[in-house]
């Protein structure tokens, strides 16, 4: 019953996604639409799902560490926890990478929302570190504000072969920007528990329960959405999924370099950074999510900033030009006295520090034989994973031992280095569009 009347509401919903991609020649070109002219309806329901996850990933990344410290959790357990859900996201991502081109994408993305509604449930109703733990590790959670989930190497590979060179990084724009704009809504609903307690009496914690059956059912919207996508078994035009040999040493090489901003990071990761803004400003969960919120809003819009930032200077003088300055804010945060100063900083970095997002996938996308592609993601996502899993229990055990914030300004070394090798290595490989 529940999911027959979901699945009416997603009738609803992409249909709005379906008239953006309507070509009547008799109505003047629009300047922006949701969808690039040349992508279909499997890029309509990617980025469907992707708004769902993303409000769930928007509001269990602020909620995660305010629900562990409610059931007793200390900083450091709950960066294990933070390093727990990344290692088993990491370690998920390899095995698809491993079999992904043995089944098709559209059977791992249905398991994988299956997995999304078993892991909300779970957190819901497990309550023993070491249990909960092993629920961490081996279920979906993202305590990040970006998407590191054995999801996205899956949805970046049907999104690339769903589009034409030419549109493909204002393809990915677009899936970052539905991602960050409801990852922000997802943040500002982070407020609600707070606003139950004092409205119906709720106790915190049972609010916070509240929170993981939803992003449950979040997992059933993502299923049903993944249930509606084709097969590309069956479609004759498409290249052969196949592990990576072509664009071995290029991957390999992207690899290494994200991995090494992955694990600066992973020492800033969203629930990390509102558990800093709690101990050191003493913020409420309300006020927490309207920050996170502005920071989303700013991010979502950055991405199509990026587009035609890169369509001038190319995809890896904006990855590089636009993060060097984030990073830069990201060195000075621990060093402000004021809650208004660390705020000013952390929107200028949202502004600023994921225009390397959806220029960062195209660009991996392009360089690689179309075959290859998800083979690559997965090459390029499991790196990153387990790089980020790595960061944030050290990140905990700073906190639970300093108030400075020096994860946030080693964080923002790492990154500046990274940059710099970016641009030194892959400044003369250009993909088939800047050729």
């Amino acid at each position: 019953m529940f999911a027959s009347r979901l699945s009416v509401e997603v009738d609803a919903m992409l249909s709005y996604f379906a008239a953006q991609k309507s070509t009547d020649i008799r109505k003047p070109k629009r300047r922006f639409a949701l969808l690039p002219s040349g992508a279909g309806s499997t890029a309509s329901y990617l980025l469907a799902s992707r708004g769902l996850r993303a409000f769930g990933d928007g509001l269990v990344s602020l909620l995660l560490p305010a629900y562990l410290a409610a059931l007793g959790f200390n900083a450091l357990e709950i960066g294990i926890f933070a390093t727990a859900t990344l290692s088993g996201s990491a370690a998920l991502t390899l095995g698809v990478g491993a079999i992904a081109h043995r089944f098709s994408r559209r059977s791992l993305l249905v398991a994988a929302a299956i997995l999304m509604i078993l892991t909300g449930f779970a957190f819901a109703l497990v309550h023993d570190f070491w249990p909960l733990l092993l629920v961490a590790f081996v279920g979906t959670l993202n305590p990040s504000s970006g998407d590191v989930s054995v999801f996205l190497p899956l949805e970046h590979a049907e999104l690339a072969h769903s589009v034409t060179d030419r549109d493909r990084t204002a393809l990915f724009a677009r899936y970052s920007l539905v991602g960050a704009l409801i990852g922000a809504v997802g943040a500002l609903a982070a407020g609600t528990p707070d606003l139950l307690r004092q409205l119906v009496g709720m106790e915190i914690k049972q609010a916070l329960q509240f929170a993981f059956l939803l992003y449950a059912f979040l997992g059933v919207g993502s299923l049903i959405l993944y249930r509606r996508l084709p097969d590309e078994s069956i479609d004759p035009s498409a290249p052969p999924a196949e592990p990576l040999r072509k664009s071995r040493t290029i991957v390999l090489t992207l690899a290494a370099l994200f991995s090494l901003d992955a694990f600066a990071g992973g020492l800033v990761v969203q629930s990390l950074l509102a558990l800093w803004l709690y101990q050191t400003f003493g913020l409420s969960l309300a006020t927490a999510g309207a920050i996170f919120f502005c920071t989303g809003v700013l991010s979502a819009v950055s991405y199509l900033v990026a587009v035609q930032i890169s369509k001038r200077i190319g995809l890896v003088n904006t990855m590089v030009f636009t993060h060097l300055p984030s990073s830069l804010c990201l060195l000075l945060i621990p060093f402000m006295h004021s809650l208004a100063s660390v705020i000013v900083l952390l929107l200028i970095r949202s502004a600023l520090s994921q225009m390397d997002v959806p220029t960062r996938t195209s660009y991996v996308m392009a360089v690689v034989a179309p075959g290859e592609r998800a083979a690559a993601a997965s090459v390029t996502a499991v790196p990153r994973s387990l790089a980020s899993a790595a960061s944030p229990m050290l990140a905990g055990s700073l906190l639970s031992v300093s108030g400075f914030g020096w994860p946030l300004l080693i964080a923002g070394a790492l990154k500046i280095v990274y940059d710099i090798l970016l641009l030194v290595t892959f400044r003369k490989i250009r993909p088939p569009e800047e050729r």
